[in-house]
């Protein structure tokens, strides 16, 4: 349909070609969230659906050449992702929990991908090359379902600050066991000989990566400084994101670590969110447009068929690595929290919020089908992005689910808000006077009405300060 577009209006420019698919896919991606949305599904699942629906396996939107090209949004995305992440790894936090939550994050991500290492390649019998790679992805989890779930319930408390630390962690863990598990897959592929330094060289990449985030991140800071305007800081952050992923596809290894380093570097230096919350309202467009660009190459009929990984078909592949992964993470949680003496309320539950499976799985999925190639990258991705929709389904509601029972939030007026039961004189308060203290408390305590997220706040305040910014550089010459 898009190149038939292309050719009446006598246009066949790339150009051309790119805008439009460009301006599809945000327009079907957006009106898809629309049923969705009736549904109680969150986005991700509406964007991954529209890229199915109008790819080359389907109805055939957008030209399979359109799709190629479009490889860098992996990379764009994956740079988002990780320096929101990277948000979470302040240091007063890190020096109290840092090792406790460590322990947590490797053993339910180790249980994990030893359990789909077990299913793939000694009960499916698939490939072994293959079997590492997807056991690898296995460790990775989702934080944007989870965190848009704690911030509409508004839960706090030890379970929380475990919860966000974990995730964080956990795609440090997973970007290292995708590193080394790709490296020895190559290598299984080519034929050649694996030696120790193809294991340890990924290993002193991403250590590399990670120097290179750091020093992004002090020059970040450095540049943006306390006399920018909130425009500038955008576009110096957006620059300097963009510029880490160019380095990055110049050595051919993935931008995550690094981008995760840089925001963990700028928000210790800063000690201010702000750049953090303009960037999470900026990025939607470039997140649909990766998670429908990922749909695109989803081979529903592939589900059906054997490939050359082994004779199972990739539905029923899929479908285990959905159940065994969710078993993992619940098994590695639990254990991971009771060798560190954690609560029970954080323990029984932890293993529900670390469902989600989508933002980091695909994007590496997707590098890792292009590393693999063939019919087995295919696979790959196929497995990742229809468990991932499983996951999506599932998931905030899971989340939701462990929030509640490990009592991070309530929905009882009683828990919420504490007030005295007696009066001054001694004498018991009646239930009637209990209900308005409360009610009047909770008014108190609630922030200034707004229909805006503290992510549109910020945009509508950058925006703000950018019509004012001529008067005020003429009195303050500021930059």
């Amino acid at each position: 349909m898009l190149t038939m577009f292309s050719a009446a209006a006598g246009v066949g420019s790339l150009a051309t070609s790119i805008i439009s698919a460009v301006a599809t896919m945000l327009f079907l991606g957006f009106l898809m969230t629309r049923v969705t949305k009736r549904l109680r599904l969150p986005n991700v699942s509406a964007y991954i659906i529209t890229g199915i629906l109008i790819g080359p396996y389907c109805l055939n939107l957008i030209p399979m050449s359109i799709i190629e090209g479009m490889d860098f949004l992996s990379d764009i995305a994956l740079a988002f992702i990780a320096f929101s992440t990277g948000e979470f790894f302040r240091l007063e936090v890190l020096k109290k929990n840092g090792m406790k939550v460590a322990i947590i994050a490797v053993m339910e991500a180790l249980v994990s991908s030893v359990l789909v290492f077990i299913l793939t390649y000694f009960v499916l019998r698939l490939d072994l090359a293959f079997s590492i790679v997807v056991s690898a992805l296995a460790s990775a989890t989702a934080s944007t379902s989870t965190m848009m779930t704690i911030r509409q319930t508004r839960a706090k408390g030890d379970f929380v600050n475990t919860l966000l630390l974990v995730i964080a962690v956990d795609n440090i863990i997973a970007l290292l066991a995708y590193s080394m598990s790709i490296s020895i897959a190559t290598n299984m592929l080519s034929g050649a000989k694996l030696n120790p330094e193809d294991i340890l060289m990924p290993v002193l990449t991403n250590l590399f990566v990670m120097a290179l985030g750091y020093v992004f991140g002090v020059f970040l800071r450095v540049m943006i400084g306390e006399k920018r305007s909130s425009d500038n800081r955008l576009i110096i952050a957006i620059a300097f994101l963009f510029a880490f992923c160019g380095v990055c596809t110049i050595l051919n290894i993935s931008p995550l670590l690094g981008c995760m380093t840089m925001g963990m570097t700028y928000i210790n230096l800063e000690g201010e969110d702000k750049l953090f919350k303009q960037i999470n309202y900026f990025s939607p467009p470039f997140m649909l447009l990766y998670f429908v660009r990922s749909g695109l190459n989803f081979d529903m009929s592939a589900l059906f068929d054997s490939s050359s990984i082994g004779s199972a078909p990739l539905l029923l592949i899929g479908i285990l690595y959905f159940v065994v992964r969710i078993i993992g993470k619940f098994v590695g949680s639990y254990t991971g929290c009771f060798m560190v003496g954690k609560d029970k309320s954080v323990r029984n539950y932890l293993g529900m919020a670390l469902v989600p499976q989508a933002g980091v799985a695909i994007g590496l999925a997707a590098l890792g089908a292009r590393a693999l190639g063939g019919e087995m990258g295919d696979a790959l991705q196929t497995i990742i992005l229809s468990s991932s929709i499983l996951y999506e389904l599932v998931g905030p509601a899971c989340a939701k689910a462990s929030l509640y029972l490990s009592k991070s939030y309530s929905n009882n007026l009683e828990e919420l808000v504490q007030v005295e039961e007696k009066k001054a004189d001694g004498e018991q308060k009646s239930s009637l006077d209990l209900l308005i203290e409360r009610i009047q408390k909770i008014q108190q305590e609630m922030p200034e009405h707004t229909e805006e997220t503290e992510e549109e706040q910020a945009f509508t305040r950058a925006a703000e300060e950018y019509e004012m910014a001529p008067v005020r550089r003429a009195r303050t010459g500021r930059r």
